[in-house]
């Protein structure tokens, strides 16, 4: 199997300073990429500014003859999106693929967190994806060529407590990417969604005596594929967790059928409903799907 490459294509990477991002842009930027490494170099809370992680992963990637750039601008708004997305086309005169990894964490539950603490994670996580997203694909699509990756998190697929900005934005990153997929689909721009799980700052404070193997270095090849040339995917999720990747979607039971209902009718047959054997699972024009199977259900009365 030959090596994947990635020469002269410009990747940019949110939150490249250090973790996750980090390891993405170290193998990308070792197999050929020019990575523009943007990360503001915030605490884990999203809080100050030091250029020092970002510069630190520039000279790690030029030390092994590779290219790259800081960028030090921050995703939670609409100018910092775009000052990020220039700085791959003044630089290097172009984008082929964007990884928006950035990220914060402010705990609270749904009863004690703050309006500040909520927006704060929003900015970052969710608004800031489409930040750059929204920067990036026009030039993509003029280029008639593009890889995005999005981060969602099992926090995102299942929830979990204390922590409802966090769920909220990455479950919210499954929408963009759905839309981001079709309307990229004509235009050669693929988007798609990694759900990781690695041991990172983000971490502190967890028991982690108990966990196997699970570095950054264990996603990075997965995110890697996803920004290849050769990715053959678009519109879906990948879960990378401790050595274990795999395929994480939507999906519906085949649902019951009748002309009318009462609420009384739903309590009865709610097992029935709720029967997921043989799901279904509708893909990229999963709508249009959804919209056509339940029609044809009403036609033929069953």
């Amino acid at each position: 199997m030959s090596e994947l490459r990635y020469d002269d294509r410009v990747i940019v990477i949110t939150g490249a300073g250090r973790g996750l991002g980090r390891a993405y842009a170290e193998l990308l930027g070792a197999r050929g990429a020019r990575v523009v490494v943007n990360d503001p170099g915030s605490a884990v809370r999203g809080e100050g500014i030091d250029a020092g992680p970002a510069a630190e992963v520039v000279a790690a990637i030029k030390a092994q003859g590779g290219d790259a750039i800081v960028s030090t601008d921050s995703v939670a708004t609409p100018e910092g999106g775009r000052a990020i997305i220039e700085a791959a086309l003044d630089h290097y005169g172009r984008i082929d693929g964007l990884i928006h990894n950035a990220g914060n964490v402010r705990y609270g539950s749904m009863q004690a967190l703050s309006q500040e603490d909520f927006d704060a994670v929003l900015d970052v996580h969710l608004r800031g994806a489409f930040h750059v997203a929204r920067a990036a694909f026009p030039h993509m699509c003029k280029a008639r060529y593009g890889r995005i990756i999005l981060t969602s998190s099992i926090g995102g697929l299942y929830g979990n407590r204390d922590c409802v900005n966090y769920g909220m934005s990455k479950s919210g990153m499954i929408g963009l990417n759905n839309v981001l997929a079709l309307e990229g689909e004509a235009e050669g721009v693929k988007s798609n969604i990694i759900v990781p799980g690695a041991v990172t700052r983000m971490a502190e404070g967890l028991d982690i005596s108990q966990y196997p193997p699970m570095g950054p270095e264990l996603v990075s090849p997965v995110v890697a594929w996803l920004a290849h040339e050769s990715c053959s995917v678009t519109g879906e999720m990948l879960v990378s967790i401790a050595g274990r990747v795999a395929r994480a979607f939507i999906a519906e039971s085949k649902g019951v059928y009748q002309p009318s209902w009462t609420p009384e009718d739903v309590g009865a047959r709610i097992d029935a409903i709720m029967d997921s054997q043989d799901p279904l699972v509708f893909g990229l024009e999963g709508h249009v799907d959804h919209i056509r199977y339940s029609f044809g259900r009403a036609v033929a009365g069953e």
